[in-house]
């Protein structure tokens, strides 16, 4: 089971390719969540100048930085050939869409603003659901139509 050239999109029937998902999901998220911190260090220095070029408009945009960096880590890395972002890949993981088409960048953003109302609004124990759910998937997996599944 791992991603070829020119890899299929659907989400596989077997269970195995679910098998250990949740945790490697965890680790990614940790990995991944690193990677943004790093990215957002060479944003803010730009937002820096840019502030300085506007006169001070530019620094407006620090209250949303954090979430510009990881909206587009997300969904380019996501919406890529691996369908998968960096931390995704160290964890031998990869997102799927049930339909079988390719993940896009505008569901892969959609996926990333379910995970954080959900984890706002309702804490992060809503994360204990992909105990209880077929392919072991996550409520915002449910509500974008993606799984998760093992590349090796």
């Amino acid at each position: 089971m791992s991603l070829d050239s020119n890899p299929s999109y659907a989400a596989p029937e077997d269970w195995r390719a679910y098998s250990g998902v949740l945790s490697r999901r965890v680790f990614a998220f940790i990995v991944d969540y690193l990677f943004i911190g790093l990215l957002w260090i060479p944003a803010a220095v730009v937002v820096f100048f840019l502030g300085i070029l506007t006169l001070g408009l530019g620094w407006l945009l620090y209250p949303i930085l954090f979430f510009v960096v990881a909206g587009l880590y997300f969904g380019m890395s996501l919406a890529g050939p691996s369908q998968a972002t960096p931390g995704m890949r160290m964890m031998g993981i990869a997102m799927v869409r049930l339909d079988g088409r390719k993940l896009d960048f505008i569901t892969a953003i959609a996926h990333l603003a379910l995970f954080w109302i959900l984890n706002s609004v309702l804490t992060p124990l809503v994360l204990l659901a992909g105990l209880f759910i077929e392919r072991s998937r996550l409520v915002h997996d449910l509500l974008v139509g993606t799984a998760t599944v093992r590349t090796y």
